[in-house]
């Protein structure tokens, strides 16, 4: 048997920290995209691309991330992934122009991409499978549960004081201290036994097919659904994603085995790991526009109402780890995902002149609780049966469920509430009883994909697998 690594509770510290800052990015630039437009002088159509850039990379990249770093050793991509987001953040901060904070977001996005799945990875193989790697999931499930939360409050406490650029530069420092101590604790892995070399074929394909994907969904609220360039990107899309199972049933040496969704509880936390981040993503960017536009916060007001989010996922965190190492992530999963349905629900009954303590912070603490009580139990289950061979596979296939979730889940999100906003004000509705109407429909929307992953909770996990009930599927066998 393999000793533990007797440095895994500091190297969980340090990959945490980068998690964290990987998360934090995709929603930290929302509340500063005012302050962006007008500095670099984006047009309105252009300054989605701000954020979509950064959602491409990541979201196209995750499972290639992940792969690789099974190959080439999860502290080494962990490693050039810091490098790669660090240097990326800096350009941003320094952009002078739209080309140049756009190409450098997706620079970032790819940095993020190989960053997030790798310290799944290293948590996954420092820890044993049981009590103690459930508890080390929980400590990175409130980072990641949290980070989009905390996001919107460093945002707006950065944009107000220090201004935008420091959104970026902030990054650089919090990557240079994981660099100088990351190599002393982060103890080197990788796959175990002979590779037949690298899955080109396989890798191009599934890269290109999900890069295709986000951007056709990250446009569509623009463009429209019917839109024959997005109907076209998402065929090409459907194509490429098809063509790479095909070619990984067939391929000697496959970036993905499709051997390792015979383990069916990591095939359903996925799937459950797709709607989680559509309901989370949709949910911070409609209250965001919601209480920037309707309730005319600042900024800095803005961030500071998300505070109470982040603050009950990092104390539940605790709580949602005993329990899904007591009973099994199915029921605690289901319970936070109930609780998360509930706050959307609260949400959706929003005002026109709506308050913080009424209509915002009910449904704050219900997220908040919801997080850390699904985001936990996914991660355990969908690295539960998985062998020291896939864990940057089982790793990269959560982080690329929940990220294109989550640009599906804002991407129809938006498309609800603008168009049920525009046919208000076209009726001579007031523009911010359209904008609120349109919110709360697609609150109640995204409540129903949150109470869809219940459902797929309750019906397919299964907690035998996680409790070791049944051997390590290799994928490789």
């Amino acid at each position: 048997m393999v000793e533990p690594d007797p440095r895994r509770w500091q190297a969980l510290a340090v990959v945490c920290v980068a998690f964290f800052m990987t998360v934090l990015d995709v929603s930290i630039v929302n509340v500063a995209l005012p302050s962006i437009a007008r500095s670099l002088h984006f047009s309105a159509t252009g300054l989605q691309w701000v954020i979509t850039a950064y959602a491409i990379t990541f979201g196209g990249f995750l499972l290639l991330g992940g792969r690789t770093a099974d190959i080439l050793g999860r502290k080494r991509m962990f490693l050039v992934g810091v490098v790669v987001f660090s240097a990326a953040s800096l350009v941003c901060g320094l952009a002078t122009s739209t080309t140049m904070l756009v190409t450098a977001r997706a620079v970032q996005g790819l940095g993020a991409a190989i960053v997030s799945p790798s310290t799944l990875s290293i948590i996954t193989t420092a820890f044993e499978e049981g009590a103690e790697r459930n508890k080390a999931l929980g400590i990175w499930g409130a980072m990641g549960g949290s980070g989009a939360a905390a996001g919107v409050l460093f945002g707006g406490l950065l944009t107000k004081y220090a201004g935008w650029e420091w959104i970026f530069f902030v990054n650089v420092p919090v990557g240079a201290l994981v660099l100088v101590v990351a190599p002393r604790v982060v103890r080197e892995s990788r796959a175990p036994g002979e590779r037949h070399g690298f899955d080109v074929v396989g890798a191009g394909s599934v890269t290109a097919g999900l890069a295709l994907l986000v951007y056709a969904i990250s446009k569509a609220p623009v463009d429209g659904w019917g839109d024959g360039l997005t109907i076209g990107l998402l065929i090409a899309s459907a194509v490429l994603v098809a063509f790479f199972l095909v070619w990984e049933s067939r391929v000697d040496g496959p970036l993905m085995p499709l051997s390792i969704f015979r383990i069916r509880t990591l095939a359903a936390a996925n799937a459950v790991g797709v709607l989680l981040g559509a309901s989370v993503f949709a949910n911070f960017f409609l209250l965001t526009l919601y209480v920037q536009n309707v309730l005319h916060y600042s900024a800095l007001k803005t961030g500071i109402t998300f505070l109470a989010t982040a603050g009950t996922t990092v104390v539940v965190a605790g709580l949602a780890q005993w329990l899904t190492t007591k009973v099994g992530p199915r029921i605690v999963m289901a319970l936070g995902l109930a609780l998360s349905t509930a706050g959307l629900v609260w949400y959706a009954q929003i005002r026109v002149h709506g308050t913080y303590v009424h209509d915002l912070l009910p449904g704050y603490l219900l997220v908040g609780f919801g997080l850390a009580l699904s985001f936990i139990p996914v991660s355990v289950a969908a690295l539960a049966g998985v062998g020291p061979r896939d864990a940057g596979l089982a790793s990269g296939l959560l982080n690329t469920s929940q990220q294109v979730g989550g640009a599906i889940g804002v991407a129809v999100a938006t498309s609800v509430a603008v168009s049920h906003a525009t046919h208000l004000l076209r009726g001579g509705s007031s523009p911010a009883a359209a904008l609120t109407s349109g919110y709360a429909l697609a609150f109640w929307v995204v409540a129903g994909i949150s109470a869809a992953a219940v459902v797929v909770a309750l019906g397919f996990v299964r907690d035998a697998e996680v409790v070791g009930e049944e051997e390590p599927v290799e994928a490789f066998g």
